[in-house]
């Protein structure tokens, strides 16, 4: 709706006025960090895979990690991270004391035009089908109803000229009890939320994910226009995370590559000076990054693949030269 868009608009503003003025012209959001010592990265925390607390209350998961891998980067710890529960964009809107968001939030251009900036792709997340059968097309299929993903299923079933029998719920509780209950036979949501809502079917193995994707949903971190700073260290430590693995370097052998002759390897691990400067850090920051939390292929494997209950497939979340989409810019001139 035009109205609702230009009063986000409005607030975005007034947020990007208030951060000025709460912060001062000379001090950028990257020495609030510094001088806190700590970084605020705002999170869903009921996101399993991407955002839980176990027994004791410790947040773990995949978005959790990026955070972590921010912090080591700005204040030398992953460990030094305050997370604050942000479920929408307006929270994030609203709450100057949170420095980034790093959650389920799909990159789109009006939300770019409500005074956001999104960093890399992180995750590459798609509306899938979670179904009991192998033609989910001909079967009761559950989806939240008035929504995102509602949409694209119709969208899906006109291109592809079919007659879905769509049954509409209110939440993704209410389509696992009917799936349950054989009220219907197939689910349809983004694939991070499929992947948690498999694991509390009564019979676990008998669903599968379907390989057609009705939608793409690249999901970034998010930061503030005007935390230009923060968003070039955000987009770096994620580059860090995707170049370390490309590069064959791992938090358990970091120490191993220190002698290494490739310059690619010397740079990232801060043998050979210069990456820092121009992110305002020392040049340990992306060696800290993957001795700490690892590289991308540890933080997904541990926390939505083989080494997780979900044993999700890396698929588009691969390196380029794997058949996947990442791909991380040179430290180099």
């Amino acid at each position: 709706m035009p109205g609702r868009h230009i009063t986000l608009l409005v607030r975005a503003t007034i947020a990007a006025l208030l951060v000025a003025l709460s912060m001062g012209c000379s001090r950028s959001r990257v020495d609030r960090i510094k001088a806190n010592g700590y970084l605020t990265c705002g999170v869903n925390p009921v996101t399993p895979g991407f955002a839980t607390a176990d027994a004791s209350g410790t947040l773990h998961g995949f978005d959790i990690d990026i955070c972590r891998a921010v912090a080591a980067a700005i204040v030398g710890s992953p460990e030094r991270v305050h997370f604050k529960t942000t479920i929408h964009v307006e929270d994030f809107i609203g709450d100057n004391a949170v420095d980034m968001v790093s959650r389920r939030l799909t990159w789109t251009l009006p939300r770019e035009g409500q005074g956001l900036l999104f960093g890399p792709v992180v995750f590459y997340d798609g509306q899938a089908v979670l179904t009991t059968v192998p033609d989910w097309s001909a079967v009761p299929i559950c989806v939240v109803g008035g929504g995102p993903h509602e949409f694209n299923l119709n969208q899906y079933g006109r291109r592809a000229g079919l007659q879905l029998r769509k049954v509409t719920v209110r939440s993704l509780d209410e389509a696992l009890a009917a799936a349950n209950a054989h009220r219907c036979e197939a689910i349809t949501a983004d694939v991070s939320e499929l992947i948690g809502l498999r694991t509390r079917f009564s019979d676990q193995g008998a669903v599968t994910l379907a390989t057609t994707w009705l939608s793409k949903e690249p999901l970034a971190p998010v930061v503030r226009h005007g935390d230009d700073q923060l968003f070039n260290i955000v987009r770096w430590s994620v580059y860090a995370l995707i170049g370390a693995e490309e590069m064959g370097v791992s938090s358990g052998d970091v120490d191993a590559h220190l002698a290494s002759d490739d310059l690619d390897i010397r740079l990232l691990l801060g043998v050979v000076p210069g990456s820092g400067r121009a992110l305002g850090l020392d040049d340990q920051w992306a060696r800290r990054i993957v001795a700490t939390v690892g590289n991308y292929g540890e933080v997904f494997e541990r926390n939505l693949g083989k080494a997780s209950r979900f044993n999700l497939p890396r698929g588009l979340n691969d390196l380029w030269n794997r058949g996947g989409l990442l791909y991380a810019p040179l430290l180099r001139q």
